[in-house]
């Protein structure tokens, strides 16, 4: 019998968004094709609580969480 992964409803920048149950924040981004080691100029905010980016492979995203991804862009 195949066995079915568990998926959690969130909220990704205003927009209804799956993920697999225990996914961190880091590997969220990694979905998104963010690499969170490399990546500069990201902000992360869950429940509009700014995450620090050493809790991002650390904080699991629950039910409902409301996730806010930030890229700072360039430009003039």
């Amino acid at each position: 019998m195949a066995e079915t992964t568990q998926t959690l409803a969130i909220v990704l920048n205003g927009e209804p968004y799956e993920v697999p149950a225990g996914t961190t924040v880091a590997e969220l981004l990694r979905r998104l094709e963010i690499d969170p080691e490399t990546a500069r100029g990201i902000a992360v905010a869950v429940n509009e609580e700014v995450v620090r980016r050493s809790q991002w492979a650390e904080l699991r995203l629950q039910a409902g969480d409301r996730v806010e991804v930030v890229t700072a862009r360039q430009g003039g």
